[in-house]
């Protein structure tokens, strides 16, 4: 049965969230600020000037509405940060998505949940041990997450979806829109997904992955999971990358060891030297995130109130914020501590100057010049 289109609300918070320049971060202090997508949406033009641009670009309120009305055809349903479904291990990473557009099973997302990352070029025995360990997992009621790449990330999936029991399932975070299937071999999978387990996507309807995209995909992929297993993965692949946002989230990072003669190896290996958990089995998964509470899976979605807004920052203010920026990324406690103003000041100057093309954020809470 196909979802209903949103209301009024939530649509002004899509037209927010696809406005150019406004990315979670800055949709999470907007929100935070005015109490309302529609407050924020009119205080966004004034912001920008102040930051120095010429008033920012909000979306065609029109192509928002036909996004809502594509999505509702699709048979999919959009996921906003504040709503009681959205899933809760995602929304404590900083730059959670704003929304998300889901196809399936939400409540898959709510269970225990462990990402099964890899080479998309990997070795058959790499294969049919991800898919032995997702079958496993499932077998013990944990949901697999991947990326429905090919190699590693299909296997999961197709072991994940073969369980012999109703526990467990799996959960594929994909680049694209939600309608479009990448890589084009996997198009029966993507629906199966769909249809017996959960498929989520950041990008509109319609958007081909780019390279760009990937990086985005991984941190939704950690940022839903408990813990990050690495089966193979080069040092410096999207695997790697995956297993890092998991550990700066306070995740479990996991490796499955291999040869040091295979290049596909050094990845997993680099992985355990620096203190990541060896692998063999499911149950030294099993073992690694046994110690979580369950209750980090269940608490109720993050909700916004209006804050008071600093509008009257003094010049001075301002030019001594502006002074300590750069080109170089610098964390924003890093302002707040060589500048000596308040929290409030100097997040206000950093998101009026981000809405007026000035700044950009970064990875870390960190910030530089644009």
């Amino acid at each position: 049965m196909p979802h209903p289109l949103p209301d009024q609300d939530r649509l002004h918070r899509l037209r927010l969230i696809r406005s150019p320049r406004i990315g979670p971060v800055t949709y999470r202090q907007l929100m935070s600020r005015f109490g309302s997508a529609e407050a924020a949406l009119r205080a966004v033009p004034d912001l920008a000037r102040r930051g120095g641009g010429q008033g920012a670009a909000l979306a065609d309120p029109g192509a928002v509405a036909r996004e809502a009305e594509r999505v509702a055809q699709l048979g999919a349903t959009y996921l906003f940060l504040d709503d009681d479904d959205y899933p809760p291990l995602l929304s404590e990473i900083d730059n959670a998505p704003a929304v998300l557009i889901c196809r399936g099973d939400l409540s898959l997302a709510r269970q225990r949940t462990v990402a099964l990352v890899g080479a998309r070029n990997a070795s058959a025995a790499g294969c049919r041990f991800a898919r032995m360990l997702a079958q496993d997992l499932g077998r013990s009621g944990v949901t697999v997450v991947s990326g429905l790449a090919r190699g590693i990330a299909t296997a999961a999936h197709v072991g994940a979806l073969a369980r012999e029991s109703d526990r467990g399932g799996t959960i594929a975070v994909i680049a694209s829109g939600i309608d479009v299937v990448f890589p084009p071999e996997n198009a029966e999978l993507q629906e199966a997904i769909a249809t017996h387990g959960l498929l989520i996507a950041e990008q509109p309807p319609g958007t081909e992955p780019r390279a760009r995209h990937f990086p985005y995909r991984n941190r939704i992929i950690a940022g839903l999971s408990l813990g990050t297993v690495v089966v193979e993965g080069a040092p410096k692949s999207g695997s790697l990358i995956t297993a890092r946002l998991a550990g700066e989230a306070g995740r479990e990072v996991m490796a499955v060891p291999g040869s040091p003669l295979d290049p596909r190896a050094q990845g997993c290996n680099l992985l355990i030297r620096e203190g990541a958990t060896l692998v063999q089995t499911a149950a030294d998964i099993l073992e690694a995130i046994g110690s979580i509470d369950d209750r980090m899976l269940r608490q109720p979605g993050r909700r916004y109130e209006a804050a008071p807004v600093e509008l009257d920052v003094a010049v001075r203010d301002r030019n001594e914020i502006e002074k300590l920026l750069s080109p170089v990324p610098v964390p924003v406690d890093e302002l707040i501590r060589q500048s000596g103003l308040s929290p409030a000041i100097v997040q206000t100057v950093l998101l009026e100057m981000e809405l007026g093309a000035r700044l950009t954020r970064h990875a870390g809470g960190r910030v530089s010049l644009a």
